[in-house]
């Protein structure tokens, strides 16, 4: 005669199916979590090297246009960081992912006032952690070279927006989260301020 209850054997083994399905799962997971994350990261490598490979063999423009989001404008050096990245028009997540971001409310290179650049802390932007006063950085676009000194490093809240002001002498403004380990929506903003000294045509 039985009541129903299962007998600890029969206990035991489902817990086992049990703790051996969850564990299988937990591991699919994770397979598939880091398999996302290297495909963006090859995605992004490959645009970056397709894209520097066309700008830097593609004649200047004749004349300014108007420039459509994710347009390549140029490209930003820093050399003592080793930093060689593709800069597109535009500031959205799905273009950050794959280069540094020229913000549309502010100047363009050559103009005069504020040129303001966004990129991931955790990819292009990240060598930014050892910036210093004095370092040079590069913007090149179809008209030539831009080049500036950098003149301070500083952090502010995500929500300060004084940085992208427009300036008086023609200014880098570049912005990355912070702090640099941080893990998910980062709360500050690390921003790098320099200043243009020099231009050279393309």
């Amino acid at each position: 005669m039985t009541l129903g209850f299962e007998t600890p054997k029969r206990h035991s083994r489902r817990n086992f199916l049990f703790l051996r399905w969850g564990s299988f799962l937990f591991l699919l997971v994770g397979v598939l979590g880091v398999s996302y994350a290297a495909i963006v990261i090859l995605y992004g490598e490959a645009y970056q090297a397709i894209e520097l490979h066309k700008f830097e063999h593609t004649a200047p423009l004749a004349e300014p246009h108007l420039l459509n989001l994710g347009e390549v404008i140029g490209e930003i050096q820093i050399p003592r960081l080793g930093v060689k990245a593709v800069v597109v028009q535009g500031d959205a997540p799905e273009l950050l992912d794959r280069a540094v971001g020229h913000l549309p409310q502010t100047a363009l290179p050559g103009d005069w006032g504020n040129v303001a650049l966004a990129g991931h802390r955790d990819r292009l932007f990240r060598p930014l952690r050892r910036i210093r006063q004095g370092d040079t950085i590069t913007l090149e676009t179809s008209a030539g070279a831009y080049h500036y000194r950098v003149q301070s490093a500083f952090v502010v809240p995500a929500t300060d927006i004084a940085v992208l002001r427009p300036s008086n002498p023609p200014e880098l403004t570049l912005i990355t989260c912070f702090p640099f380990n941080y893990i998910g929506h980062a709360p500050n903003r690390f921003i790098v301020r320099a200043r243009q000294i020099s231009f050279q045509p393309r």
